[in-house]
C-alpha cells in the first residue's frame, strides 16, 4: 500500500529570519512579515514590531508617492503605465492601497492587481492589496509600518494610493513625500466637485485620458486646473504644483509625470523640506498610536466591557451625561 502523503510542517522563523529575508529581498518573506502587521493578534503583533525596529535603520531611501483620483480616472491604468516605466528604468517599485471600506465592499485593489497583469508579474514590481478593517486609522497605520518593511527590502519608490473615498486621501497624505491627483478631461468646475483640502494638498494635477477626441477637453482642463491653482496659499514646501496632462492608455506623457515627481524631490531636500516633512509625518503617527493603543486597551478592559453596556443604557435614558459617563469609565480605568 502507498505510504500516505504527509506534508512537512513549515518552519517557524525567528525575528532575526525575517528580518534578513527582508533585507535580502525574499519576497515571500516579505509578504509573510506584512501579514503578521496585519494580523490582529497580539503574539503576531509583538512578533511584526520587533521585525519593524530591525528594518527601521534600512529605510527612508526611497520616495512615496500618494495617488487618489476621482471615479473612473483610470487610476489602475495609470499606475500600470507609471509602474512599468520605473521599473524600465531599473527602479523597484512597492504599490500599496488604503481601502477602510474593503469589509464591506471588498475594495477594487485585487481587481487592480488582476487588471494590472504586466506589473503584477515584473520581479521589481510588489503589489500588496489592503488589509480589510473598520477603522482608517487602522489600515493607514498598517500601510505605513508595511512601507517601512518595503524599503528594508530595497524598494526606493512605494506608491500609496486611496481605494476608499474620503477622509482616505488625509491618511495617504500623512505618510507619503509627494502627492498626485488624477482627474478626467472636462470643465475646470470639476474641482468643485473635490474637496478643497485634496486640492490643497496635491504637489501635481495630471489629467488622465488625454487621448482620441479628449485631447481638446484635456489642454482646457489644463489651463482651468492652472488657474483655479493659483487660488490656493503658497505650499509650506514653497513647491507650485503643477499640471500635466496624460495618457495611461496610451503611454503618453508619464515620462513627464515622473521628471516632476524627481523635480520636486530634488526641490524639497535642498530647502530640507523634504527631511523635515518625514520627521513631522513620524511626529504625527506616534501620537495617532499613542490614541489607538489607549482606545484599544480602554475598550479591552474587562471590567470597561462588562460595565460600558449599563452605562450606555444610564446615558440613553437620560440620567447622566455623556460627558461625566466618560469621565466616570476613564477615571475607573486609570484607577487600575
Amino acid at each position: 500500500m502507498p505510504k500516505k502523503f504527509e506534508r512537512k510542517p513549515k518552519k517557524k522563523l525567528s525575528v532575526d529570519d525575517y528580518t534578513k529575508g527582508i533585507l535580502e529581498g525574499n519576497r515571500i518573506i516579505l509578504s509573510q512579515a506584512i501579514t503578521l502587521i496585519e494580523s490582529t493578534k497580539t503574539a503576531h503583533q509583538e512578533i511584526a514590531q520587533q521585525i519593524i525596529e530591525q528594518c527601521l535603520p534600512h529605510t527612508n531611501q526611497s520616495i512615496r508617492i500618494g495617488i487618489t483620483g476621482t471615479p473612473g480616472v483610470g487610476k489602475s491604468t495609470f499606475i500600470e503605465a507609471l509602474g512599468n516605466y520605473l521599473t524600465d528604468q531599473e527602479r523597484k517599485l512597492t504599490v500599496l492601497a488604503i481601502d477602510p471600506s474593503s469589509q464591506v465592499s471588498k475594495g477594487s485593489i485585487l481587481g487592480d492587481k488582476t487588471r494590472m497583469t504586466n506589473l503584477s508579474t515584473n520581479k521589481n514590481a510588489f503589489i500588496r492589496p489592503s488589509p480589510a478593517g473598520n477603522s482608517l486609522g487602522g489600515v493607514a497605520r498598517k500601510t505605513r509600518e508595511t512601507i517601512i518593511l518595503c524599503e528594508a527590502a530595497g524598494y526606493d519608490t512605494i506608491i500609496v494610493e486611496t481605494v476608499g473615498v474620503g477622509q482616505s486621501e488625509i491618511a495617504v497624505h500623512s505618510m507619503v513625500d509627494f502627492f498626485l491627483l488624477l482627474l478626467l478631461p472636462g470643465a475646470g468646475d470639476e474641482l468643485q466637485g473635490i474637496k478643497r483640502g485634496i486640492v490643497e494638498m496635491a504637489d501635481l494635477i495630471a489629467v488622465n485620458k488625454a487621448d482620441g477626441d479628449r485631447i481638446t477637453l484635456a489642454k482646457q482642463a489644463k489651463r482651468s486646473y492652472k488657474n483655479a491653482l493659483h487660488l490656493y496659499p503658497i505650499k509650506e514646501s514653497k513647491w507650485t504644483p503643477k499640471v500635466l496632462t496624460c495618457s495611461a492608455l496610451d503611454n503618453i506623457g508619464i515620462g513627464n509625470i515622473w521628471k516632476t515627481i524627481v523635480e520636486y524631490q530634488t526641490h524639497a531636500k535642498e530647502n530640507d523640506f523634504f527631511a523635515y516633512n518625514r520627521k513631522r509625518q513620524a511626529h504625527y503617527w506616534l501620537h495617532e498610536s499613542i490614541q489607538a493603543q489607549l482606545k484599544q486597551r480602554f475598550y479591552n478592559d474587562e471590567t470597561i466591557k462588562n460595565t460600558l453596556t449599563s452605562i450606555e443604557k444610564s446615558v440613553n435614558d437620560n440620567r447622566i451625561s455623556p460627558f461625566k459617563a466618560a469621565q466616570d469609565l476613564i477615571n475607573s480605568f486609570l484607577k487600575r
